[in-house]
């Protein structure tokens, strides 16, 4: 190599590194030219890398993925911790990243039962607030936050984990005030605020029967009273034993025949043992450290690595196999050194959840996916 070709190079990769995009071959391809013409590849950004101090996770977010989501700056516990205070610091942050970027912004998320504020659902003195009360709260909430990225966030989980495992409905503040006008409120409110904006029902273990079926009553009510819902989140959050690949696929296919987007949501998969069975996503559902729970602390054994890989192509395989049906696959966090699964559902684990290891490092499964992403064809 010439030393003008060498100079020119090393320049381009600087370049490259300054603008958080990475220094990477010609030959690489990544994620999000892996699927350009299948679905979105996204990811979850936490506050760190919102702000720019995660260099490492923001060169891969920028030279992977195409769509991003916050985890947590857009929930209405992070926006208005007062009534009427509404603190944009850090979702504006974000919003101007994604479209600084060129990135599909996702709004996440707009009604749910955890992290809202406790003043949404009482009065002064502390009671339950009346049904009309409630109802404008969550109109202001909504058109406000809506409202101010119209246009910019092109998504938004508008209603978050609201069904059961066994299809009823969660028993919510929301719900119990409300009933279940809230979801149709809430979706009627954020189409009013951002008439062009893709609205989702986004909810965890839907590939159980019972959840499936629940959110399909659901989406069906909503459809027949002329109610905006562009889209399904089903949350990947998955482990070693489940759910089935077959059950995730039933749901996929059951959505999609209502005529609406699937999405992967949330997507991760836990290398560790589960302390009981059928695990979902339910942040409350938090047990006590025990050791035997956390197997791993110096590295997953070559064994388990493998079997964790292959589970994890196994889904692609599938995402792939519905890419007409899927429009977009979000990974739920970076890296495995800030994934929210080292303390879900036990706190001060050591788990190997996504695609890049805890030095923001590319695991060998990467190439892995990107290959079997090309080979499947536009």
């Amino acid at each position: 190599m010439t030393k003008i070709k060498l100079f020119t190079t090393v320049l381009g990769c600087f370049i490259t590194l300054v603008g958080f995009a990475g220094c990477k071959h010609k030959e690489d391809v990544s994620l999000k030219d892996a699927f350009k013409n299948k679905f979105h590849i996204g990811v979850a950004l936490n506050k760190s890398q919102i702000l720019g101090e995660d260099i490492k996770a923001n060169q891969n977010v920028l030279s992977q993925f195409n769509s991003i989501v916050t985890e947590n700056c857009m929930k209405s516990g992070e926006l208005q911790v007062v009534e009427g205070k509404f603190d944009f610091t850090l979702a504006d942050k974000f919003v101007d990243f994604g479209l600084k970027n060129n990135m599909f912004l996702i709004g996440h998320t707009l009604i749910w039962h955890s992290q809202t504020p406790r003043w949404f659902f009482v009065d002064k003195e502390g009671q339950t607030v009346s049904r009309e009360v409630l109802i404008e709260r969550m109109r202001t909430h909504i058109y406000t936050v809506v409202k101010r990225y119209k246009g910019k966030v092109k998504g938004w989980d508008v209603v978050n984990e609201a069904i059961e495992d066994n299809g009823s409905w969660r028993n919510s503040k929301f719900y119990q005030v409300l009933g279940e006008d809230f979801v149709k409120l809430a979706f009627q409110f954020a189409h009013e605020a951002d008439p062009d904006a893709e609205l989702y029902y986004n909810d965890y273990s839907m590939a159980l029967e019972g959840r499936r079926n629940g959110v399909l009553t659901l989406v069906k009510s909503l459809q027949k009273q002329g109610v905006k819902i562009t889209g399904i989140g089903m949350q990947g959050h998955i482990s070693m034993d489940s759910p089935s690949i077959t059950d995730f696929e039933k749901s996929i296919v059951a959505f999609s025949e209502l005529g609406l987007k699937v999405m992967i949501t949330e997507l991760d998969l836990s290398a560790l043992p589960s302390p009981w069975s059928n695990m979902g996503a339910n942040i409350s559902d938090v047990v006590a450290y025990q050791e035997k729970m956390n197997p791993y602390t110096k590295g997953l054994p070559v064994e388990v690595e493998t079997a964790w890989e292959n589970r994890f192509l196994d889904f692609f395989k599938l995402f792939l196999k519905h890419k007409d049906k899927i429009s977009r696959v979000t990974l739920w966090g970076v890296s495995d050194a800030t994934s929210w699964k080292n303390d879900f559902p036990v706190k001060g684990r050591t788990d190997y959840p996504l695609l890049f290891d805890r030095d923001n490092q590319p695991k060998p499964i990467l190439k892995k996916i990107i290959k079997i992403a090309n080979e499947a064809g536009n």
